[in-house]
């Protein structure tokens, strides 16, 4: 992959209970040019056992949802707010984010990205630091200062919520639209700026 080393966290010890149900640390993957970072949560059990984020069911949702807005995951960058994955899948700590803030928003100023993508309520509220309505707020874009530096962030569901809510597809697929428009990666056939965002 030829990764460079920063963005890679080889060996951290900062949250006793993840070390002890972790089997190893889950960086982001993609590439370090990246437009467009999506950020999720923290890694379930196949992205821990498989050493890469949204590997599950939720990345085969993102995957094709990706495709569909002209996006492609080899072209974007993928993270998490934790690296390592929270015992029975529950949420991470305030702790443990804190923990790891300082890999993401290293993560963040070497990528450079467009586009901040969060993914879900946990990554949006972390970034944020504010209470979000995600479903409601979901592909409205927020200008946030990540260590200092002004950068763009672009609210959207996680991609496991339109597993069990239909509805939550058309504002999974907007929101990537959005991202897409956001990084300058045109996959719509009208140029004319106006989208399907804005018709009602």
């Amino acid at each position: 992959m030829g990764e460079m080393e920063d963005l890679c966290v080889t060996e951290c010890e900062r949250c006793p209970a993840l070390v002890d149900s972790r089997s190893q640390i889950v960086n982001g993957t993609g590439p370090e040019d990246a437009d467009i970072l999506f950020v999720g949560e923290g890694p379930g059990a196949q992205e821990d056992s498989q050493g890469e984020p949204f590997v599950g069911r939720s990345g085969s949702v993102l995957d094709d949802q990706l495709r569909i807005v002209g996006l492609d995951r080899d072209t974007v960058r993928i993270t998490n707010c934790v690296r390592c994955r929270p015992p029975e899948n529950r949420d991470p700590t305030t702790d443990e984010l804190e923990n790891c803030r300082s890999y993401l928003e290293q993560e963040i100023e070497l990528l450079d990205p467009d586009v901040i993508v969060t993914l879900g309520k946990v990554p949006t509220e972390h970034l944020l630091d504010r209470d979000v309505a995600v479903t409601k707020e979901a592909g409205s874009v927020e200008d946030v200062r990540v260590n200092g530096t002004p950068r763009r962030l672009l609210i959207c569901v996680h991609p496991a919520a339109t597993l069990y809510d239909r509805s939550q597809e058309e504002t999974f697929e907007s929101a990537l639209e959005r991202a897409a428009e956001l990084a300058g990666v045109d996959g719509s056939e009208n140029t004319s700026g106006q989208t399907r965002l804005d018709g009602f």
